[in-house]
């Protein structure tokens, strides 16, 4: 029987897979084998979804909220949404300008498509999260990538000054950021819209790990800025990292009118809205911010606890190099030193350690950085330790780690 084939669409074809989807797809892969795996690739919190949530869902279902909602979400989720902004940052957000979505990537997804054209340059900066530039590909825009290795994976406003044209649309941003964890400084973020703003370019920022930012760095998001600046930005959010909700699938954007309702009228062609219980109980639980704020607090200071430990693990490892991140739980290990015998790319040490240790981490090609390795802390302490003596004991340790 011959195989039937499919004529793919070019726009899809042109599309990469995800690269941190494929490698927690070959962790269970091997799980399924009886092979014992210590994921450090996973981008998902380790915790439950925190017990009050799912009992407002369940209260949902019993009200009957099992039914079509607006394509724009629930007027008591949008509602919320704008009502804990104010009370956490202080941002007036009028409720025309939120819209529910399906997961913060359905949210970068309706922002991009609902503004570019074909042709249009988006700036991304570089390391990028694996997903920004297929995004652009689907919308057969040009991605154009900021080199920002220089400065320490930090974008600068004068990087973004220096690689507008008039071509460019669109600049993708993403602090804290995956992969690296760096956090740009408030300042700077406003500068950078500034700089945007000054050239009619927009910025679509991806406020997935808003509240993982560790002391002394703080929480914040562009939703903040005054209106004259606001207008050219979308804050896309999501519940699924903050809350430790990635399988609910639900998250939102803040953008100019305009924009909202191009981007609500792309989603009643494809998802419709998020679940109805779903919104229910996310619009309950910002309601109830107190017990919101705890639950993430309670994950952030044990995402903080494993960092301050593994990191510094990290750096005694011979060849691995690791900045501190400020943000997010990922480090982002510089394999360089390690490149030009046994490893031509750090693609082999990945396979290495998936091979030879059964230690799942990501690639840095995917993202843009060949020559780094992500590893997820999200995962337990336990883990972490395991998969640190498993390193020292293939790689070696630094002579300074020995000391």
């Amino acid at each position: 029987m011959s195989v039937m084939t499919l004529p793919v669409s070019e726009r899809v074809a042109a599309m990469k897979g995800s690269s941190t989807l494929i490698a927690a797809q070959m962790a269970g892969e091997m799980r399924a084998r009886g092979i014992d795996v210590i994921d450090l690739s996973v981008g998902e919190p380790d915790f439950d979804t925190p017990q009050f949530i799912k009992d407002l869902a369940v209260e949902g279902l019993a009200h009957g909220l099992t039914k079509y909602t607006a394509t724009s979400g629930i007027a008591e989720f949008r509602t919320a949404v704008a009502d804990f902004y104010r009370r956490q940052f202080g941002a007036e957000i009028p409720v025309a300008e939120i819209a529910a979505s399906c997961g913060g990537k359905q949210a970068l997804f309706n922002a991009a498509c609902a503004l570019l054209n074909a042709g249009d340059d988006v700036l991304i900066p570089q390391p990028y999260w694996v997903t920004f530039p297929e995004i652009v590909t689907f919308c057969e825009a040009n991605s154009v990538f900021i080199e920002t290795l220089e400065t320490e994976f930090v974008l600068t406003a004068q990087q973004v000054r220096s690689a507008i044209t008039p071509r460019t649309k669109l600049l993708i941003i993403n602090s804290p950021s995956n992969p690296s964890g760096r956090v740009v400084p408030p300042s700077e973020m406003r500068e950078i819209v500034e700089a945007c703003a000054e050239r009619g370019v927009y910025v679509l920022t991806d406020e997935c790990y808003l509240f993982f930012a560790y002391p002394p760095s703080e929480p914040f998001t562009l939703a903040t800025l005054p209106d004259e600046l606001r207008r050219y930005v979308c804050v896309a959010g999501s519940f699924s990292k903050t809350f430790a909700m990635t399988g609910w699938r639900i998250g939102y954007t803040i953008a100019n009118e305009t924009w909202t309702k191009a981007m609500v009228k792309l989603q009643s062609h494809s998802a419709t809205h998020p679940t109805s219980f779903v919104q229910y109980a996310c619009a309950r639980a910002l309601a109830d911010g107190d017990a919101m704020l705890a639950a993430v607090k309670a994950m952030t200071g044990e995402y903080e606890r494993r960092r301050n430990w593994f990191v510094p693990a990290l750096n005694e490892i011979k060849g691995f190099r690791c900045a501190m991140p400020e943000g997010a739980f990922y480090a982002f290990v510089d394999v360089r030193e390690m490149l030009g015998g046994e490893f031509a790319s750090s693609a082999d040490v990945a396979d290495k350690l998936l091979t030879d240790a059964h230690i799942v981490v990501t690639d840095g090609g995917g993202f843009g950085a060949d020559g780094f390795i992500r590893f997820s802390y999200a995962t337990s302490m336990e883990n972490l330790e395991r998969a640190v003596t498993t390193m020292k004991a293939m790689f070696g340790i630094k002579a300074s780690a020995s000391n």
